[in-house]
């Protein structure tokens, strides 16, 4: 935290009684650690994604609207971000937790691959040789497709950044389809090309580059990425647990689970490692937060507004949500496969959402009025300015579109 920031207050140790953590508390650390208040707000790239530990990056436009929530200078969100992500590189764009796209330091990329990306890289191999065999009828082998890799690999390096339309000019058998499902419904031809890519990506051989068009394209160019140690599981478990729990603690067993995409024992290992404390939850549950972290936490003094996109990481953050977002509200604020949309946030919840219209006009719509009041819908209103503002002339249609999202921008 600078230092015109108030601090969190210190915290002892918990004892053999544990210490409650109720959700007023709970929301009085998100408002901080996620840069939401603003006096909190942060001053570059940088120090938003380290905070969070990783922005969603399945949609690009996601990255770029949950910096400039949460930046103190929000007219310098695209430069900013461009210049951590392709220029610096201070940033980067990979695969991570739950095989999700994500943007984080790109000192943690070591951390992220070794933690979480091993056993769903070593899967998604395994299914890309199968599958080109059996849909080529064995004329794809094993070792042709490592030589078609490997000529990939070189003619990306040698261009630096490259499109696969690009990659396939300087390896045509990158354009050699297979049959994917053969007899079933979603039976469909694949090229070779978009498996490997990606498969490449899971492994944390190459990284999403810059984008064909504007910040909210979502054609990109392929890059090499950047060379990092390879550290034991364990050990890279730990590191990311420990900086998790830091941003989003107190958090369940079932909240890591669902985030890490760990396994239970994977979990439980990782808790022990760095020493998590337990604390109690409302509703009786079971919350751990890092060692030292139990104690009080003074709030930001005044209640905040936030406009966040859709898979915003704070929105996203924890699978049991209760305790900032109403159940009720649920069915017009996620689609179908559980992706949130675009929501607006009242003092620490989620009290309704918005969407940017055709003629780019920022719209919203409160689901949860209750204390809102005459000051909340002020607040919520400049954060709608602020947003138009700083977007100019892009549009932003959110990736995984949802009842409300469609509903506000419909003619």
């Amino acid at each position: 935290m600078c230092g015109r920031r108030r601090r969190e207050t210190g915290g002892g140790g918990v004892g053999e009684q544990r210490r409650h953590i109720g959700g007023a508390e709970r929301r009085a650390r998100l408002a901080l650690r996620h840069r939401l208040a603003g006096a909190w707000r942060a001053a570059d790239p940088e120090e938003v994604a380290g905070s969070l530990v990783a922005l969603h990056g399945t949609d690009p436009a996601t990255v770029y609207l949950a910096v400039g929530a949460r930046l103190a200078d929000a007219g310098r969100t695209v430069p900013e971000l461009d210049r951590a992500l392709y220029g610096d590189r201070t940033l980067v764009r990979m695969h991570g937790m739950r095989h999700t796209v994500f943007v984080l330091p790109t000192e943690l990329a070591a951390v992220v691959h070794a933690s979480t990306g091993l056993p769903i890289a070593a899967k998604a191999r395994a299914g890309l040789i199968k599958d080109v065999a059996a849909g080529s009828d064995g004329r794809l082998t094993e070792a042709w497709l490592a030589e078609v890799e490997a000529s990939a690999l070189a003619a990306l390096a040698r261009r630096g950044q490259a499109t696969v339309n690009e990659l396939t000019g300087d390896e045509p058998r990158l354009r050699e389809q297979f049959l994917y499902g053969a007899g079933r419904s979603y039976e469909s031809a694949q090229t070779v090309s978009s498996r490997l890519m990606r498969v490449l990506g899971v492994e944390g051989r190459v990284v999403r580059g810059r984008p064909l068009g504007s910040w909210t394209s979502t054609q990109f160019r392929w890059a090499v990425a950047p060379p990092h140690p390879e550290l034991p599981v364990a050990e890279a478990q730990r590191e990311l647990l420990h900086r998790w729990l830091t941003a989003c603690g107190p958090a369940s067993e079932a909240d890591l689970r669902w985030w890490t995409g760990w396994k239970v024992t994977e979990v439980r290992r990782a808790l022990g490692a760095v020493g998590a404390e337990a604390v109690t939850l409302d509703g009786g549950g079971t919350g751990y937060v890092v060692a030292g972290d139990a104690g009080p936490v003074e709030g930001p003094g005044a209640p905040w507004a936030a406009l966040l996109p859709g898979l915003d990481p704070t929105a996203m953050g924890w699978q049991e949500r209760d305790w900032y977002l109403a159940p009720s509200l649920r069915p017009a604020l996620f689609d179908r496969s559980g992706n949130v949309g675009p929501t607006v946030w009242w003092d620490g919840r989620v009290v309704g959402g918005w969407a940017q219209r055709g003629d780019g006009e920022v719209v919203w719509r409160l689901l949860d009025p209750e204390g809102v009041g005459r000051e909340g819908v002020a607040a919520i209103g400049a954060e709608a300015e602020r947003l138009r503002g700083w977007v100019g002339p892009a549009r932003v249609t959110p990736r995984f579109r949802t009842p409300l999202e469609r509903e506000l921008t419909a003619p």
